[in-house]
């Protein structure tokens, strides 16, 4: 018990790190986007640095000030334009990106959802001053629904012929009641992670699983016919017959973390102890025999524990060893035993939904959120742990899919 405590307090405080470095990143990104907004405001006010092209405006250095970043003051220097007047005097301009940036409520929060959408000094010359310098609240919920419908179509549209999927995650992400987001993670040859698509239903159903595969299949994903599919997936039988359905071929491991939480739900808090150890001793364990008798030492302690235990545990049969019976290296068995690779992607998912407030079903809302903090999320991929194994295991999976044409 002590030991599962410490494990939390570490996984607390990785989590916590991650944290920090993200909004450390992120307030870092508003900075350099504000930094060229402004830029780009005086530049057309006054031209380029050593450059002017103005004769009514001028540069006048800067002045101790801040912007507000996340509700809070963030110290920054305001650059200053003079205009000359007609006496020979001179007054200064107020700029209006920066009376926009010390707004404490619209301007901060599309510049934020414009951050976080990738609008950053990379992909776009900043937010410009043309579409940022009236102080209408309206125009800056127009700008970013304009940039999110742009993400929904690159995260829903993207072609996929190229991509050499391996292994395929998928999972619901709860977003109110009667929502719920349905999301593909792929990974590639190379242990690449790819967010490759999203639905949003009622619920996490077969229906809204097969119309995004079917999305992903029109879209150019496809796996060789001499080769299976690994899967990984956290025991949803909707997600399950779906995805059966569109990939016959495929071979389906169940989460060792989903399968191992669920079981607690049957036993006395007193056993969590020991089943902990015994599924870490699965998760470590090396090809199929070992793999056997740690799962047969589970079903041996569960034998006088609790009957809904034992059967929860028979239900996922040999989906708990699929990995294992492929005898592959046990360095894949970190990012495959798990659905941890798209787990993580919904923490940092939640981070930016948490936005919301009310999430309105009959409009696209939902749609553009989702692709918004889907982008963000992968901005931080990187490949899996074990990914040099990876060549033994599609030869594995190569194997077992030329003995069922075989078998067919």
């Amino acid at each position: 018990m002590k030991r599962d405590t410490s494990e939390r307090a570490q996984e607390q405080e990785l989590f916590l790190d991650s944290a920090q470095a993200l909004r450390g990143h992120i307030r870092s990104q508003v900075r350099q986007a504000l930094q060229q907004v402004f830029e780009e405001e005086i530049r057309g006010l006054c031209g380029r640095h050593y450059q002017p092209d103005s004769d009514d405006h001028y540069r006048a250095g800067s002045a101790p000030s801040y912007v507000m970043v996340e509700g809070q003051r963030e110290s920054m220097p305001r650059p200053r334009v003079r205009r000359r007047g007609q006496q020979g005097d001179s007054e200064e301009v107020q700029l209006k990106s920066w009376k926009l940036a010390q707004d404490t409520d619209e301007w901060e929060a599309a510049m934020m959802r414009a951050i976080l959408c990738g609008v950053s000094t990379r992909k776009v010359p900043a937010l410009r001053a043309s579409e940022v310098a009236g102080e209408s609240r309206s125009s800056l919920s127009r700008l970013w629904q304009r940039k999110s419908i742009e993400l929904v179509e690159q995260m829903q549209q993207s072609d996929l012929s190229e991509m050499e999927l391996v292994i395929l995650m998928l999972d619901g992400v709860v977003l109110s009641d009667g929502l719920v987001a349905t999301v593909a993670l792929g990974i590639d040859s190379e242990g690449a992670k790819r967010v490759l698509g999203f639905r949003v239903g009622s619920s996490e159903s077969a229906e809204v699983c097969k119309d995004l595969l079917s999305n992903l299949s029109r879209r150019g994903l496809s796996v060789p016919e001499d080769r299976r599919l690994l899967a990984v997936l956290d025991g949803s039988e909707a997600l399950r017959k779906a995805l059966l359905e569109s990939y016959p071929n495929t071979l389906i491991q169940r989460c060792l973390v989903h399968k191992e939480r669920n079981l607690k739900g049957y036993l006395s808090q007193r056993h969590w102890g020991e089943l902990s150890r015994l599924f870490s001793r699965l998760r470590k364990a090396q090809g199929a025999d070992q793999g056997k008798e740690a799962l047969q030492a589970i079903e041996l302690f569960l034998a006088d524990k609790n009957k809904g235990a034992r059967a929860s545990l028979e239900e996922a049969g040999e989906e708990l060893l699929a990995l294992h019976r492929l005898n592959v290296p046990s360095s894949l068995n970190r990012s495959l035993l798990s659905t941890n690779c798209i787990e993580n992607v919904f923490k940092n998912l939640r981070r930016h939904i948490g936005r919301v407030c009310r999430w309105r079903e009959s409009t696209d809302q939902a749609d553009r959120w989702l692709a918004s903090g889907l982008i963000l999320a992968s901005e931080g991929f990187h490949k899996i742990a074990g990914h040099r194994d990876l060549p033994l295991l599609i030869k594995a999976l190569q194997k077992q899919g030329n003995e069922n044409q075989k078998a067919a």
